[in-house]
This record gives C-alpha cells, structure tokens and sequence, in this order.
C-alpha cells in the first residue's frame, strides 16, 4: 500500500494556508511546477480530488478540508517524533518509566523525589508499584525502562547497580512481652512470635536470608499482605519483625508505639538499579544511580 509522503502532506497544508499555488511552492521552497505536480500526484494517489482550480482563486473540495485536517495532525505527530528524540539525546530528559517495590517505594521517594526533579526538570517519571516478580517481567516486555528494587534477586539478562545496603532492624511494640529489644537473641524468642509478609514479598526473603531466621517453628503461621498490615499486627503487640532501616522517621510508623532496634548482626538487604542488560539509556541510569546513592 503506498502512502502519502510528509512533503506532500506539508505542500497540502501550506495551499491551504495561502489558497495559491505560487504562494504556496514559495512558501516550501520549490518551483511552481514541482509543487503543482505534488499535489496532483497526492490527488492521484488518494483518488479524489482536493483542489478546485481557476485561473484566479484555489479553492479546497469538501473532501479536500477533511484530508487536510488530518494531515496537519500526521504532521504534527511526526514533529513529535522529532522531540522525543531530541529530548533522549540530552540525559535523563523525556519520559522514564520505572517500576519499584512496596517496601522501597513510601521510604526512598519522598527523600529523593524533591532532588531529582530540581536537578533533572525535563524528566518525566512513571512509577508502577508492584511485587519483584511483576515489575521484572514488566521491564522484560518493555513496559518499564528500570527497576528500584532489593538485591539479591535473580533477574536474568539485566544490569545492576547497588545503591547502598539497608540494614535490618527489630520492630517491636514499647515493652512487648514479645522481646527486650536491648537484651535481644533469637534463640529466645517464642514459637510463632515472628510476623513476616505473605509469600511473593522479597522483604520476607531477605529477612529470613539476613537476619538467619533459619527455625521455621519461629516464624507466625500468620502473615501481613502489606507493610501496614504488618505494622499494624506489630503494634497489637502480636508479634516482632524486622523492618528495613529506610523505615525509621517514615509516615508508616509515625504516631505508632513500635520501637526499632539495630540488631547486632551485619543484617541488611541492597537496594539496587535494574535494567534490561544492553539498553541504549545505561550511562543515563548510571547517572541516576550516582545521584541517589545514600
């Protein structure tokens, strides 16, 4: 099927405008008669007739108007292309699409949102919130451009950057009969005493990895579908667990009677930039990544 080509489109739009040939052809920098033969050849190709001629006035047909409508939209569109790749040649410009998890999101973005925007004004960021499992095969597809998210997490044909390492610590409510968070041990604990997020969570992962949860008789048979929930069940005193220290001075916790305790173990997940390995916008992502290394 041939279309009609931007130059003919744009010598449509430009008759229009002047409603004279000559006008027109000098308006677009070609001779009278190369322009003529466009337009007849557009007519041609869309087998219908767009211009009614004399030898004194160029009026556009009925069908003519409709055509250059849509023709100005063709070409304002391919003008846009036109920006897109020009804002991608300057970094971290345009749009980004990123996708983060539920136990970064509330802590990390409100410190460094305000940061990023002040420094990059033309950068346009998405966030999709979702588990790690979802927003990996998100960026697979190409549906997101990177991934905020905590390592270790095997994710396959994909660069990553560590930001920094978010260590663990004990969450516990004021004077739970749980634990003394100042005199704390694991062994100590009673059976069913540690609530974690339900499966599918990587925070769940990591705290069993990190803090060497390795007695499953320790872990509530009982488990929180979000952070809040989890919280909550903590603050009813109905169990500890172990937050990431991102959490400490957050609106999560804030007006709760939950204390947090460092623990003394080296406990603590990474968080990290993640991209599809090859992709044209990595020394962007790595200038992001410097930006908000803590």
């Amino acid at each position: 099927m041939h279309l009609p080509t931007l130059k003919q489109l744009r010598y449509l739009v430009a008759l229009n405008e002047t409603a004279h040939f000559g006008k027109a052809a000098k308006a677009c920098f070609v001779s009278q008669p190369a322009f003529s033969v466009a337009i007849k050849e557009l007519e041609t190709l869309l087998n219908v007739q767009l211009v009614d001629r004399t030898n004194k006035s160029v009026t556009i047909t009925a069908i003519g108007q409709r055509i250059i409508q849509q023709a100005q939209r063709c070409l304002r569109d391919a003008e846009g292309l036109l920006e897109i790749a020009q804002d991608y040649q300057s970094p971290l410009t345009g749009m980004l699409k990123m996708g983060v998890i539920p136990t970064i999101a509330p802590f990390l973005l409100p410190k460094v949102l305000p940061a990023i925007r002040e420094q990059f004004p033309h950068l346009e960021l998405y966030f999709k919130e979702d588990q790690s499992e979802k927003i990996y095969h998100q960026l697979m597809s190409g549906e997101l451009d990177i991934l905020l998210l905590a390592l270790p997490y095997e994710l396959k044909n994909t660069e990553q950057l560590c930001l920094f390492k978010d260590k663990f610590m004990l969450a516990s409510r004021i004077k739970s009969h749980f634990v003394d968070p100042d005199n704390y041990k694991f062994g100590q604990l009673d059976s069913e005493s540690i609530l974690l997020l339900e499966e599918g969570h990587c925070l769940r992962d990591h705290a069993l990895a990190a803090c060497k949860l390795r007695k499953p008789e320790k872990i509530s048979r009982f488990s929180a579908t979000s952070l809040f929930t989890l919280v909550q069940m903590v603050e009813s005193d109905l169990g500890i667990t172990f937050l990431p220290e991102m959490a400490v001075g957050s609106a999560l916790l804030r007006g709760t009677k939950i204390r947090l305790t460092p623990l003394q173990e080296n406990s603590y997940r990474e968080i990290g930039l993640v991209w599809r390995k090859g992709s044209a916008r990595s020394d962007e992502f790595r200038q992001l990544a410097e930006f908000i290394h803590l």
